[in-house]
């Protein structure tokens, strides 16, 4: 589905990526785990041309170059974003927030409706007419996935989907992303909580200073763990 070959990055005459390598296939979750600051929200804006310019490898999605598109072309071939800082539309209700997405009709997606949406959702139905700015960090991530969904992707990339958020609300998060697995929407979780990684992944991939450095099975990151220890800092 998604692959990414040796792919370099930079923001201006600065690069920060050095030779990432992802692969994703249809109905899988890979959670990109490492440090802060050593390349996960990078990549993910790599991928879909946000605010980074990638200058060399490659980047494909169902078997297609994504060099030179924009980021709304690669949104409408099929890959969501959800960016780390959210970016609702602070300004309008959660309701408008939703139908800001063109409708897109494709025989080969899984297609999100405002009804399936607040169904897994449900504090954003009962929001629904209030303005996006004034609601919690929790409930701004939750729209925006959601506000990701009805973009109808067969990728779903979620930049740490629980961070600053308080535990109760993280982990609602985190059922959520466990009710889209079993759904079948294949995503790439940026992440560092080991319990989200235990309930989410299918593959775990280790970046550190802009390379991947690991890359395997959910199970054998758990094996070994020295990786977590030494890319994450735990003890």
């Amino acid at each position: 589905m998604l692959r990414l070959t040796s792919v370099h990055a930079a923001y201006g005459k600065s690069e920060v990526l050095h030779g990432i390598d992802v692969a994703v296939q249809p109905g899988q979750v890979v959670c990109l785990i490492g440090r802060n600051g050593v390349g996960k929200s990078s990549t993910m804006k790599a991928i879909v041309q946000d605010q980074i310019t990638v200058t060399g490898g490659e980047i494909t999605f169902d078997g297609a170059s994504l060099a030179g598109l924009s980021r709304h072309e690669i949104v409408r071939r099929g890959v969501g974003y959800v960016p780390e800082d959210r970016r609702v539309f602070a300004t309008l209700t959660v309701l408008e927030n939703l139908r800001v997405p063109r409708k897109v009709v494709a025989q080969d997606r899984r297609m999100w409706s405002l009804d399936q949406v607040f169904a897994l959702f449900p504090q954003l139905h009962d929001y629904r007419h209030r303005i996006a700015g004034v609601m919690s960090g929790g409930e701004q991530q939750m729209l925006s996935i959601a506000r990701a969904l009805l973009t109808q992707p067969k990728l779903l990339l979620l930049d740490e989907p629980h961070e600053g958020l308080a535990p109760k609300v993280a982990e609602e998060v985190v059922d959520a992303i466990v009710a889209l697995k079993a759904e079948g929407v294949a995503m790439i979780v940026s992440e560092q909580a080991l319990n989200t990684i235990r309930r989410c992944a299918d593959r775990v991939i280790v970046v550190d200073r802009g390379s991947t450095v690991w890359e395997g099975t959910v199970d054998a990151f758990y094996q070994d763990p020295e990786i977590a220890r030494k890319y994450l800092m735990v003890q």
